[in-house]
């Protein structure tokens, strides 16, 4: 797992070509807090487009906004921001203990589009920023936008919060004062409470590219402006509440800003955007699938080939040759008159449902015409997994029908005693697949240095023994870093109350020393129908080693399952050799997954961390068709907020970007970013190695169903 932070993901995102958007630049524009919208410093009741994902940095008055935004749904945009305030004295009236440096804040902000935009109605939007952070931009809005004519776009709002500390015209009571100090906790007290103040501002698009801007803003920057601070500690001057600009879409993916603020100042933006749904490489640039063979009349009533001898040797031969063309390793075959059964490997395909295409594809060129039924499974390490049945006669039928028809007409299957005994196919066991290619590990959020990383090199290996029996390893030698600097004073660590089994995560970081990342004997196997099973042994990763133990039920038509993993784990010595350290610990969960539909997917584990605390953790991401997953994530144990320290309880964003959406071509490579806010001891788990869950739904029904529309590709 990768951990990086908006920044990062902006320098990935301007490699990335992006396919238009609609007409409307001005949804396409982000303000200073990087949610989209026409105007500056304040918000509007635009949404971007669904499922684009955005990454915006601004600057003005000392301060630079880092800012990652997701339209989760249509009416529903979340973001996270990070920023830097230079020579900011925190605090409220006490003295800066870090002075000539800059104060760094996390915040989270969430809006929803409550109408959106008719012929006469505006769009009207309800909003909350920095809802349960520090507070220090903690604001609430009610605003309204509308299109008058094809190019001005006009929107006023009500604000509560920052956005109601200039100009109020009344107040819905009292509102508390200060900086939440661990952050973390929604300050559910501050909602809409307290003073308020009336927005405004206009857009006007003036070319395809180009749009000017004007706003009146109410938010005063006391905080900035010395605000209970130090005397002369003003990062700005704020003579008026008047804001101008102008934005400028240099390309569909990036888009500029710079404008004239608060009568003293001048700020930028720079903010780029893609959609996971649109992929920069349209129709991708794999080769074309072979075409079907069509039968000739009545030839499926011949049998004769069954009782020559050798048929079915040269059958498999030809079979597995055919399908390794396609990036598929035959794993068994049997055959009978009527029905092939093949159970496949896929090194290519990151679609499962195009892999069982290309495969029904190869069966009916090779097959005897006898054959009617084609049965075609997918292992995962050697352990089957889900299966589909079709008709060689509809594959020969609805090769140029939409991909639906076929699908209604196919059967899916989940049974694993189906496959024992099957003969395995030569030279699959045993077998060395290995790597050698560079790392970058990084670490964020340290306030003295908000991103640290190590780079180097790692070789890597998995030794596949027999089916389901892998014994895996990686060594990797770190070239530069500084990963394992000492944590700043200001870091937020919390008084210690918890066993240190994650934040002394830097010493196993020190040095240049060839470093075991981790030495595993896994094996995976089905338990029954609807079940699988694992268990690994060994140096399970960085700073654990130990066993673990997994059981997943898992219905191949089902939405649901439910697993349970067991862990019993030592910590190792920092030198990350073959020594431990005097922890060790119990730990496990139960688990819940739910395809809840229309790209959503939601996840609950409770049970034991690492730190001996039990509670929950609680994920829900949105999944695309492609492969793309944007989520977020929260654990609550039994540990107290002052135990855990700064953050209060543990969270973060994450994403998975895979590659083949990227350069057009199938690949089954991705890259997994976690976005978390700090690294704590409290609700922290083992990461162990090929966990079951995620490899053994892709070949089931609910999910081969989003992407059936590849089965022909």
């Amino acid at each position: 797992m990768r951990v990086t932070t908006p920044a990062m993901i902006i320098g990935f995102v301007a490699m990335v070509p992006m396919a238009a958007h609609g007409d409307n630049l001005t949804t396409r524009s982000k303000n200073m807090y990087g949610t989209p919208g026409g105007l500056i410093d304040m918000p509007t009741a635009e949404m971007a487009e669904d499922g684009e994902l955005s990454a915006t940095v601004s600057h003005f008055g000392d301060t630079t906004k880092t800012t990652l935004s997701f339209q989760v749904a249509p009416r529903l945009t979340g973001s996270f921001r990070y920023s830097s305030l230079r020579d900011y004295r925190p605090g409220r009236g006490g003295a800066n203990p870090y002075p000539n440096s800059s104060y760094y804040d996390r915040s989270f902000d969430l809006r929803y589009q409550v109408l959106t935009e008719g012929d006469y109605r505006p769009a009207v939007a309800v909003g909350l920023r920095d809802f349960m952070g520090t507070g220090l931009y903690g604001g609430e809005y009610v605003v309204a936008t509308k299109e008058i004519g094809s190019r001005l776009r006009l929107t006023g709002g009500v604000g509560w919060g920052r956005l109601g500390s200039f100009d109020s015209f009344g107040s819905t009571g009292t509102r508390p004062t200060g900086v939440i100090g661990s952050g973390g906790i929604p300050n559910t007290d501050r909602w809409f409470r307290g003073p308020m103040s009336g927005f405004g501002g206009l857009s006007y698009q003036a070319s395809e590219r180009l749009s000017f801007k004007a706003e009146y803003s109410t938010d005063a920057y006391l905080e900035e402006r010395g605000a209970g601070q130090d005397p002369g500690a003003n990062l700005f001057r704020r003579e008026s509440p008047w804001n101008f600009g102008l934005d400028y879409q240099v390309s569909d993916s990036i888009n500029l800003g710079a404008y004239y603020m608060y009568g003293s100042e001048v700020g930028v933006r720079m903010s780029i955007a893609l959609n996971p749904k649109a992929s920069p490489v349209p129709g991708g640039s794999d080769t074309a699938p072979v075409p079907v063979s069509v039968r000739p009349q009545f030839s499926a009533r011949d049998l004769g080939w069954a009782d020559t001898p050798g048929a079915r040797d040269r059958l498999s031969d030809e079979v597995a040759q055919s399908l390794a063309r396609e990036g598929l390793i035959l794993e068994g075959m049997e055959v009978d008159s009527r029905h092939a059964r093949v159970l496949l490997r896929n090194h290519r395909w990151d679609v499962e449902s195009q892999a069982a295409g290309r495969a029904a594809r190869v069966l009916s060129r090779v097959m005897p015409d006898s054959v009617e039924h084609f049965t075609i499974g997918q292992s995962y390490r050697g352990m089957p997994a889900g299966a589909v049945t079709m008709r060689r006669s509809d594959v020969e039928a609805l090769e140029n029908a939409p991909a639906t028809e076929m699908f209604d007409r196919v059967t899916f299957s989940g049974n694993g005693a189906a496959w024992a005994g099957m003969d395995v196919a030569p030279d699959n066991y045993p077998r060395l697949e290995w790597s050698l290619a560079p790392f970058l590990k990084l670490g964020v959020f340290d306030p003295d240095s908000p991103v640290k990383a190590d780079a180097g090199v790692r070789l890597s290996g998995d030794y596949h023994v027999a089916p389901g029996w892998v014994l895996s390893s990686a060594v990797s030698v770190k070239a530069a870093g500084n990963l394992d600097d000492p944590p700043s004073g200001r870091s937020g660590a919390g008084p210690g109350t918890l066993p240190k089994v994650r934040s002394n995560a830097r010493f196993y970081a020190e040095g240049n020393d060839p470093r075991l990342d981790h030495l595993t004997i896994a094996k995976y196997g089905r338990l029954g129908d609807d079940w699988y099973g694992r268990v690994t042994f060994g140096y399970l990763e960085q700073m654990y080693a130990g066993a673990s133990g997994e059981v997943l039920w898992k219905p191949v038509d089902s939405p649901l399952a439910l697993g349970a993993e067991l862990n019993y784990v030592a910590q190792r010595d920092f030198d990350q050799g073959f020594g431990l350290r005097d922890y060790d610990i119990a730990t496990g969960h139960l688990s819940a997954y739910y395809d809840f539909g229309n790209g959503f997917h939601g996840q609950l584990d409770m049970g034991r961390y690492l730190a001996g605390d039990w509670g929950a953790t609680v994920a829900l991401d949105r999944e695309f068709d492609n492969g793309w997953r944007v989520g977020a994530y929260v654990t609550k144990t039994d540990v107290s907020t002052a135990a855990f320290g700064e953050g209060s309880f543990d969270k973060g964003i994450r994403i998975t970007v895979p590659l083949s959406w990227a350069i057009g071509s199938a690949t089954r490579k991705k890259n997994d970013i976690n976005i978390q806010s700090l690294t704590r001891d409290g609700g922290a788990r083992v990461n162990v190695d090929g966990r079951l869950y995620e490899a053994v739904r892709d070949t089931h029904r609910p999910q081969m169903a989003k992407t059936w529309g590849k089965f022909w590709r």
